[in-house]
């Protein structure tokens, strides 16, 4: 037995000894993995500083310091009186240490920090503790970074490591250290980069901390690989980026710079163009490095300076300060800095520097100072090779100024204009901008989207494809801003180009519009390791760029996921197929239209053409992305929205900035975006006016911009007003707004408030961090971005206040319980609402009769969704109304607002409700009947004249719903209603004559014409606009707009024009000239870049509707240009004598794979250009042929051109007059009236009309000979005759199947 256990013993021991010494240290499979990464030459010195079974080569306290289960264990359970050490036996300088550490956690446990110290000193500490030290601590667990002991204290800020570690669990470590720069990675990320100065640093051994305390405390170490002189490069973790905050230079909001002010100068004084090139060339400089960022500098000496101008330029970024205070900044060295600095200048010696940075390939920067003295004395500062880098280091030369390529960019440079310097902040009282970072672009893109994680660290996405970053703020006031960028290499997609990011349900989400393509992903990480190893599309979007898909919000419950759409993308699923799937639902029906009362024009300029109703959207999904529910339409490009704290919802939504002074221009602005709301955004010409009953107004409207991220500052320190704020960014006009909403009625009134601005500031996001900070980022569109905070640092308190506001808190209940039976479609697609129905009834409809549209929303909606749909609105039921409305008492009082709001109700109503209809088109046609004659019956009961402004509005509107939706009216119908309304118009208020004009043209009023013509002959309106310096933060986007307020449209009479251009009733050829002289007029006027090609195409439209007759007197009158024929081709040939049945026979077979060119060519070299207008070109003499193909086939079509004179028409029958005066006048008569006739001598000019007196005719007799000359394809050969008659029939679309493809 004894033997055995001998045998057995001894086995053991030789096993163990046998065995790895990590395997004493029970390290992690990670350890092991990441040693494995350690290149060759340096795994081959690697040393086991542990050998996981007692403490050999170590030097410390025994009391403290012991081997449990093969780690090295720190505790106390007395007094420690100074930090304790446990020394390497052996000293080290340059070195990387690879361990794990772990802190036992509990109440009973301190949760004081550990460390390791290296670089420094032993010495003995206080309590006779000869384990002490002092240096450098690198610490980590509860605290990170580096505490210099007995020394300088804290010289680097935690960084990232309190978001890395893992509390209570073994935690990797990484230690760099060469020469005097320190780096230092936790678990796979990079919580600092420090280099020391080298007097700081020496070698040392190295130590285990176990610190000073008074209460327990425990750590566990293992692991423990170290190797000398390693390579240059951390293992353990990515890439990661470091920068120092900054802060900002800032001006108060409203408070006039003194620095900024202009400097009075006389003509003597200022510097000519002449007079600055004049002087030393400047030479392009940079420091040695072109990827290093720089500060570069030179002094010099200024004396009676009067007038002193800079101009510079950097590639890539730069910004310039004479004496200490920024002059001009610039983030493209082809967009060159100009200032005028004479107030910057001191007596004696001044200094210029220039903080300059690159994105990549060469680095240059070059400046030119230029000053005049008061006896006209001139002197210069250029670049040259005096100028240093830091203190004393020079320049490296770049090349001369002029060189390529760069070129002369002084020649561009644009003066700094506004208020406020370019570059410089402008703030509200008592806070300040710190800019934390600025993001290397060709690594890191450009950043359009953050959002903060479950860890409080903040997320970035660049517009492109460079992928999302994930960043560590520093402490407010201090630190240092640490990012890495996300790990996706295990996914199945890689997320980039988010315009939304959102941390819930343990998950990160992305809305990505390009990248991997544009959907609702979501990542999550399922082992652990701080990175996302799967990232799944959970919902592909129908649509992208950038009217894509945008930002994404959890919903107040928790419950949803909110994702919020530009016009440009689909809503998640098609009309109407939400009665069939069950995932599918809506707030808001989806028979949603166009619903224009009068032809609208696509922009002038071709966007957005096609683009129909909905426009852009907000909708919610589930988790899964499985479910989807419309929650709001109607917007333009909304490209971000937030929850208030009282649950309800606010989007941006953008403007279209080419429809500036226009009427149908509308500016960016915020709406309350309730359940089933629509904002009636369409394409072109077609916006709904903000006081459409159908539609819902803005909460406030921003002005011109392009609309970015938004959040509320709820958690923000700032003062109670601000943290109730919604804070949204403007991209074009570099200005953040603070947005200050109060409760009225079921919804909020706001008023705008500049809170950041700044000359550039192309803001792209902003976010409350949780630090009580507010972020934000600038970039997009390819622009330099940077991530910036803002923190409040004036007296005021700034305690946490409560967001909710209880004012009308009852209000928004009433219409938040109808708005609980909003959805039309979902689980249960065919039932309707009992209770919606009971809360209708309830209340006998009173909600319509409310002056709250948000709660008659609501009301209408649920009523859609309640059973009280086919209680009421049954065709029988309809039918039975119409009775009543006929047998009524006249002395009856209509309830105006109710009525109104039945005909609307009516009009909208989304017929697949109606259970008894099923898609039977009989049924259906009888259904719109009966609702069109209860309409028409409620609409001529009211007394239009006693109806308020608004109740006008919303009856025209009810009106014209009727129309297109439900059927035009019929003809006595449309006279007396157009008899009725004629009395009113025009009106003192401009959107009622609006909605008046367009509905009497529409009704064929025969007086419409005239009154309004009349209107557009008055002197144009023109508004008091003042945008402040809001247009100087922009030069280039702005200009238009200045120059549109200096130069403004009269808005109404644009609109009267549109509607006329389709107005068929009541002109005369005076008020056609009228029409056509106002549009002259008109052209001189200023707008957006679809302005004056909205008023061509007008005008052009007008025209293709103007009779031939009346155009010939028009342009007679000069009240249009006649048509300038061009210089017209000559036929190809060669001709011959065609005849007519030849001609027929050819065309028989031969009008396929014509050639459309030669067809157009065809049609001027026969001259039919200079007197008939075809596809939009052409004279006016003769009529437009580009319908002709809907009236002549192609036997009459040959008949026309080859006999014309067989079939005369009376319109264009020339004549002979012969006058009492002996006169004989040949033509065709254009015009007559009582007195006169007016006839055309000349069909190719228009312009050539007699006016004859019917007293002075003596004879007229009508021409037997068409005015059309017989022989027009005698000049061209087959193929030209063939494609000239394809041309004619194809009405001038090349893409006619008769052509060649």
């Amino acid at each position: 037995m004894k033997t055995m256990q001998r045998f057995i013993l001894v086995t053991l021991g030789v096993l163990t000894f046998a065995l790895p010494s990590t395997a004493f240290a029970q390290v992690s499979t990670s350890f092991d993995t990441t040693v494995e990464k350690l290149s060759a030459q340096e795994s081959q010195r690697k040393q086991q500083l542990f050998n996981g079974k007692d403490l050999a080569g170590w030097q410390g306290d025994a009391n403290r310091w012991s081997v449990v289960d093969g780690t090295i264990r720190g505790a106390n359970d007395n007094q420690v009186p100074s930090s304790t050490y446990l020394f390497t036996d052996k000293s080290y300088r340059n070195f990387r240490l690879l361990l794990e550490v772990k802190q036992t956690m509990g109440d009973e446990y301190s949760a004081m920090h550990s460390a390791v110290c290296a670089l420094g000193e032993r010495f003995t500490d206080k309590g006779d503790n000869t384990y002490g030290f002092k240096g450098p601590l690198l610490m980590f667990c509860h605290d990170w970074g580096i505490w210099d002991a007995y020394r300088r204290n804290r010289v680097v800020d935690r960084g990232p490591g309190p978001q890395v570690e893992k509390k209570g669990d073994w935690n990797l470590i990484e230690i760099l250290v060469i020469g005097n720069r320190i780096r230092f990675a936790a678990n796979g990320t990079q919580v600092f980069d420090f280099t020391d100065k080298p007097e700081m640093l020496q070698e040392s051994p190295i130590g285990l901390q176990l610190h000073s305390n008074g209460q327990a405390q425990e750590y566990r170490f293992r692991g423990l690989v170290l190797t000398e002189n390693p390579e240059d490069r951390l293992i353990t973790a990515k890439a990661t980026y470091t920068q120092k905050v900054e802060v900002q230079e800032a001006v108060e909001r409203g408070v006039e710079s003194t620095e900024t002010e202009t400097p009075e100068t006389d003509l003597k004084s200022e510097i000519s163009v002449l007079e600055f090139n004049s002087g030393p060339n400047a030479q392009w400089v940079w420091g040695d490095d072109n990827q290093s960022d720089y500060v570069l500098k030179t002094t010099f000496n200024a004396a009676n300076v009067k007038s002193a101008r800079l101009k510079a330029s950097c590639d890539n970024v730069g910004t310039v300060f004479i004496n200490g205070k920024q002059v001009a900044t610039s983030d493209a060295w082809a967009q060159g800095m100009s200032a005028d600095v004479t107030k910057h200048l001191s007596a004696g010696k001044n200094t210029i520097s220039a903080k300059v940075s690159n994105q990549g390939g060469i680095a240059a920067f070059v400046l030119k100072l230029a000053m005049k003295e008061a006896d006209g004395k001139l002197s210069h500062v250029v670049t040259s090779g005096d100028w240093t880098v830091g203190d004393d280091q020079k320049v490296a030369g770049r090349g001369d100024y002029g060189d390529g390529p760069w070129g002369k960019v002084f020649d561009g440079a644009s003066e700094q204009a506004g208020r406020v310097p370019r570059g410089v902040f402008e703030v509200l009282p008592g806070f300040q901008v710190e800019k934390l970072f600025t993001v290397p672009k060709e690594e890191l893109g450009s950043w359009v989207c953050i959002a903060f994680d479950n860890k409080g660290r903040l997320l970035a996405s660049d517009q492109g494809n460079l992928g999302i970053c994930r960043i560590t703020p520093p402490a407010v006031k201090s630190g240092e801003t640490v990012v890495e960028r996300l790990d996706f290499s295990k996914c199945e997609c890689q997320p980039s180009g988010a315009h939304g990011m959102l941390w819930a349900f343990d998950s990160l989400y992305f809305c990505c519009n390009g990248g991997p393509g544009s959907g609702l992903y979501r990542a999550r990480d399922t082992d652990g390791d701080d990175q996302f190893d799967e990232c799944v599309k959970l919902k592909e979007f129908r649509g992208g760029g950038e009217h894509g898909p945008h930002s994404i919000r959890l919903s107040p419950d928790g419950k949803r996921i909110f994702v919020i759409a530009g016009n440009h993308t689909d809503p998640p699923f098609n009309p109407g197929e939400e009665d069939d799937n069950k995932n599918y639902s809506s707030r808001i029906p989806t028979n949603w239209g166009e619903d224009h009362l009068l032809p609208r024009m696509w922009d002038a300029n071709g966007h957005a053409r096609g683009k129909l109703a909905p426009g852009g959207w907000i909708a919610s999904t589930d988790p899964d992305g499985k479910t989807w529910d419309i929650w709001s339409v109607g917007y333009r490009n909304p490209y971000d929205m937030a929850f208030n704290a009282d649950g309800e919802l606010f989007a941006y939504d953008a403007d279209m900035e080419w429809d500036v002074g226009s009427p149908w221009y509308r500016p960016t602005r915020v709406v309350h975006a309730t359940s089933g709301s629509e904002f009636g955004w369409r394409s072109g010409t077609g916006k709904w006016p903000t006081y459409y009953l159908d539609s819902l107004p803005p909460l406030v409207d921003i002005g011109p911009g392009s609309p970015v991220g938004v959040d509320f500052g709820y958690g923000l320190k700032f003062p109670a007003k601000y943290q109730k704020a919604l804070y949204i960014c403007d991209w074009t006009f570099g200005t953040m707004y603070a947005i200050h909403t109060e409760p009225h009625l079921s919804s909020y009134k706001a008023t705008k408030e500049e809170f950041v601005s700044r000359t550039p500031l192309p803001l792209t996001d902003c976010a409350a961090g949780p630090d009580g900070a507010l972020y934000f980022t600038i970039g997009g569109r390819g622009a330099q971005s940077e991530l910036y905070r803002v923190t409040y640092v004036g007296d005021e308190l700034t305690g946490t206040v409560s967001a909710v506001d209880t004012k009308f808190a009852d209000a928004r209940e009433h219409r938040q319980e109808f708005e609980k039976h909003h959805s039309f479609g979902g689980d249960d697609s065919t039932s309707l609402s009992e209770m919606a129905g009971e809360l209708i009834t309830a209340r006998d409809g009173k909600e319509l009769e409310s002056g709250d549209r948000f709660l008659k929303t609501a009301v209408r909606n649920a009523f859609y969704n309640s059973d009280l749909l086919n209680t009421l609105f049954s065709t029988e039921d309809l039918l039975e109304m119409a009775k009543e409305h006929t047998a009524r008492d006249p002395d009856d009082v209509p309830q105006t607002d109710l009525e109104i709001g039945v005909v609307l109700s009516l009009a909208k109503t989304p017929v697949s409700r109606l259970s008894r209809l099923g898609n039977d088109e009989k049924d259906l046609a009888r259904w719109k009947s009966a609702a069109h004659e209860v309409a028409v019956m409620v609409l001529n009961e009211l007394d239009f004249g006693s109806l308020t402004l608004e109740q006008k509005e919303n009856y025209l509107r009810a009106m014209s719903l009727t129309w297109i939706r439900l059927g035009e009216p019929k003809p006595e119908t449309a006279q007396a209603l157009s008899a009725r309304l004629i009395d009113y118009f025009p009106a003192a208020d401009s959107d009622l004559n609006r909605e008046l004009c367009q509905m009497l043209v529409y009704l064929n009023s025969p007086t419409v014409v005239a009154k309004t013509v009349a209107l557009l002959n008055q002197p144009p309106q023109r508004d008091n606009i003042d945008m402040g310096d809001l247009l100087t933060r922009n030069a280039g986007y702005g200009r238009d707009i200045n120059a549109m307020i200096a130069n403004q449209p009269d808005q109404n009479q644009i609109w009267y024009a549109f509607c006329l251009r389709v107005a068929k009733a009541g002109w005369t050829p005076e008020l056609r000239a009228d029409y056509y002289r106002w549009f002259g007029r008109a052209q001189t006027w200023s707008g957006g870049n679809s302005f004056k090609k909205f008023l061509q195409n007008i005008e052009g439209e007008a025209w293709d509707a103007t009779p031939f007759d009346h155009r010939v007197l028009v342009e007679a009158a000069g009240a249009r240009t006649p048509y300038a024929v061009p210089e017209l081709p000559k036929p190809t040939g060669p001709g011959k004598a065609w005849a007519l049945e030849e001609v027929r026979a050819l065309a028989q077979d031969g009008l396929k794979n014509r050639n459309f060119e030669n067809g157009k060519k065809a049609f001027a070299a026969t001259r039919c250009i200079v007197c008939h207008r075809f596809a939009g070109d052409g004279g006016a003499t003769g009529p437009d042929l580009t319908q002709l193909a809907g009236r002549f086939n192609i036997e009459a079509l040959t008949e026309a051109i080859m006999e014309p004179s067989k079939v005369i028409s009376d319109q264009y029958r020339a004549s002979t007059v012969a006058t009492s005066a002996g006169k004989v006048i040949v033509g065709r008569i254009v015009s007559e009236n009582d007195q006169q006739i007016s006839v055309l001598t000349d069909p190719e000019n228009s312009t050539k009309i007699v006016d004859i007196p019917k007293t002075d005719i003596d004879e007229m007799l009508p021409s037997k000979v068409s005015i059309m000359p017989a022989d027009l394809l005698k000049p061209l050969n087959q193929d030209e005759v063939l494609d000239l008659l394809a041309y004619l029939l194809s009405r001038g679309d090349e893409k006619s199947g008769m052509f060649a493809k």
